[in-house]
C-alpha cells in the first residue's frame, strides 16, 4: 500500500490520554490511513521517527489571533510550538460581527489591532477573508458579546435594552450559522461589566439552540471569583448550554491560595452540567492597562503605551517613580497602554493546570509589540516543563489536555487524536530537547526540540522554519454540542 507520507516507529501520544506506545503512522492526502505495524507499506516520503514523540497537532482554545491568521497568516508564533488550530473570538472580544463607531477602537477589543483591522459586519466575511488568506493553522471562531454590543450599542456603561438584546440575537444566530462555533464573554471589561446576567442568558440560548459553546472570562477573577463562577454556571445550565471558564485562575495576592475552593466549585458544576476551563501555564497575565488591577501588591511590567511608547518593556513602579506620581496616576497618564501582571501564586495555577477538566490555552496577545512568552512558549511548557521535568502529570494527560480533550469539548471533528480516518495534524517532537524558550525579556523565541509540524497532511513546518506551504482551513461549526457532561 503507498502512502504520502510514512512516519515509522515514533511513540505515539494519541491525544487519548492513554498510555504511549511505538508504532507507525501512515498519511495520504489530508488524513491518517493506518496507524500500527505498517512493515509493508511504502510512501513518497519515510520518516524514521525511532526516539521521537508524535502527538496530534496542538490545539490552543484560547486566542487572540482573529484578525493574524488574515494579516499575518504564516502564523509563526503558533506553528513554531506545534500548535495547528487556534480558537479565536474569545473573551467577549471578535473580529465579526463588527460595526465600530468612529476611528478609535475601544478598550480591550484594541487588543486584535487598529480601526481598518475591524472590517467585517458579518461572520461570513470573516470566515470568507480567512479562506482567502489561507493561514497555516486551522481556525474556529467564537463570537464575542462585546462585538455584539458594538453593532447595536452606542453607550456600553449601561445593560442592552430589549430591542437591543434582540438585535444582537439575531447578528448571533445569522453567526452560528453561518459557521461560529459558539459565543464568549468579558465580563470584567468596561465594555461588558454592565451587561446583567439576563442579556447575557439571552443570547447563551440562542448557542444552544444552535448547538454551540458558551466561553467566558468571568466577571471577577478577583475576591469576587467564587460569585462569579456561580453566575457562570448558572447562566449556561439555564440556556442549557456547554460552557468554558477562560483561564481559570485566582487572581491578586489576597486571592492567593484559592485553587481548592475554585477547582471543588468546577468539579460540582461537572456533576450536573458539562463545564471545562482553560489555563495557560505561568503566573503572570497580560492585557490591556486595567485601573482596576493597578496595585503595588505586585509587579506590572508595561508592554505599550500608545502616548509614551518609550516607557515599554519598564516596570509600572519605576514609571511612576520617575515621573513623581502614584501609581494610579502614572498608569492614567500612560493610557491606552498594555501591560503584565504578576498576579498568580504557582501553586494555585499548577493545581489548575492539573485538573482533569482543564485544557490548555496560550491567551497569547499577537499584537502586543512585546508580548507575554505565552504566545510562543505556552505548549512546550507545559509539556516538557511541567509534565516532563516536574511530573506534575504524565506526558499522555499533558497532551490529551492540548489536543483531544480541546476537541471534543469544542466540538472539531476528527481533530485532537492520532487514529485513521482522522485529519493528518501532527507534530513530531525530541521531548528530551523540548523546551519553551520564551522569556519575559526575550519574549519572541520559537521553542527548542518542535521538529516537524504537519497541518492537513501538508508539512507546514520543520528545521526551525515555515515551510511556506499554508494549508489551515476556517473550521465551521459541523458537531451538535450538548449541555450534559462528558
Amino acid at each position: 500500500m503507498h502512502h504520502d507520507l510514512l512516519i515509522r516507529r515514533a511513540t505515539l501520544l494519541d491525544g487519548t490520554g492513554a498510555d504511549p506506545r511505538i508504532a507507525d503512522v501512515a498519511i495520504k492526502g489530508d488524513r491518517i490511513v493506518a496507524v500500527g505495524d505498517l512493515a509493508g507499506h511504502e510512501a513518497s516520503e519515510v520518516v524514521q521517527a525511532e526516539g521521537l514523540v508524535l502527538t496530534p497537532g496542538f490545539i490552543d482554545v484560547h486566542t487572540h489571533d482573529d484578525t493574524n491568521v488574515v494579516r499575518t497568516p504564516e502564523m509563526l508564533p503558533k506553528l513554531s510550538q506545534g500548535v495547528t488550530t487556534v480558537v479565536v473570538g474569545n473573551c467577549g472580544i471578535s473580529a465579526s460581527p463588527v460595526r465600530l463607531r468612529g476611528s478609535e477602537v475601544p478598550d480591550p477589543m484594541n487588543l486584535l489591532g487598529d480601526a481598518e483591522d475591524f472590517a467585517y459586519p458579518s461572520f461570513s466575511a470573516y470566515a470568507d477573508a480567512v479562506a482567502t488568506a489561507c493561514p497555516a493553522v486551522n481556525v474556529a471562531a467564537l463570537v464575542g458579546h462585546t462585538s455584539l454590543r458594538s453593532l447595536v450599542m452606542d453607550d456600553f456603561e449601561r445593560p442592552a435594552r430589549d430591542d437591543e438584546i434582540a438585535a444582537m440575537r439575531l447578528a448571533l444566530e445569522q453567526a452560528l450559522a453561518e459557521g461560529a462555533i459558539g459565543m464568549s464573554t468579558g465580563l470584567a471589561y468596561r465594555n461588558a461589566r454592565q451587561a446583567p446576567s439576563a442579556e447575557v442568558g439571552a443570547l447563551v440560548r440562542a448557542v444552544s439552540e444552535a448547538g454551540g459553546i458558551y466561553t467566558t472570562h468571568l466577571r471577577d477573577e478577583f475576591a469576587g471569583q467564587a460569585e462569579a463562577m456561580d453566575e457562570a454556571f448558572a447562566t449556561a445550565a439555564e440556556a442549557r448550554a456547554p460552557l468554558v471558564i477562560s483561564h481559570l485562575k485566582c487572581a491578586g495576592a489576597g486571592n492567593w491560595g484559592q485553587a481548592p475552593r475554585a477547582l471543588a466549585q468546577l468539579t460540582e458544576a461537572a456533576s450536573r452540567q458539562r463545564v471545562h476551563c482553560d489555563c495557560y501555564p505561568y503566573t503572570a497575565g497580560s492585557s490591556t492597562l486595567d485601573l482596576g488591577q493597578v496595585t503595588d501588591e505586585i509587579d506590572i511590567t508595561i508592554t505599550w503605551s500608545k502616548p509614551h511608547p518609550e516607557q515599554a518593556r519598564r516596570p509600572l513602579a519605576d514609571i511612576a517613580a520617575d515621573w513623581g506620581l502614584s501609581l494610579m496616576d502614572a498608569a492614567r497618564r500612560l493610557q491606552p497602554a498594555g501591560a503584565v501582571y504578576h498576579n498568580m501564586s504557582e501553586d494555585d495555577m499548577r493545581q489548575v493546570l492539573a485538573h482533569p477538566l482543564t485544557m490548555v490555552g496560550s491567551d497569547g496577545l499577537p499584537n502586543d509589540p512585546h508580548p507575554h512568552p505565552r504566545l510562543w512558549g505556552a505548549f512546550p511548557r507545559v509539556l516538557a516543563h511541567y509534565s516532563r521535568d516536574l511530573a506534575l502529570m504524565p506526558p499522555a494527560e499533558a497532551v490529551r489536555k492540548m489536543t483531544g480533550l480541546s476537541a471534543a469539548t469544542f466540538g472539531l471533528e476528527d481533530r485532537g487524536v492520532i487514529r485513521p480516518g482522522a485529519f493528518a495534524d501532527l507534530v513530531l517532537l525530541d521531548l528530551e530537547r523540548l523546551e519553551d524558550s520564551a522569556t519575559y525579556d526575550q519574549p519572541k523565541t520559537p521553542a527548542s526540540g518542535i521538529l516537524r509540524v504537519l497541518v492537513n497532511g501538508t508539512t507546514a513546518y520543520a528545521n526551525g522554519q515555515a515551510s511556506g506551504q499554508r494549508s489551515g482551513r476556517m473550521l465551521r461549526r459541523s458537531v451538535r454540542l450538548a449541555a450534559t457532561p462528558l
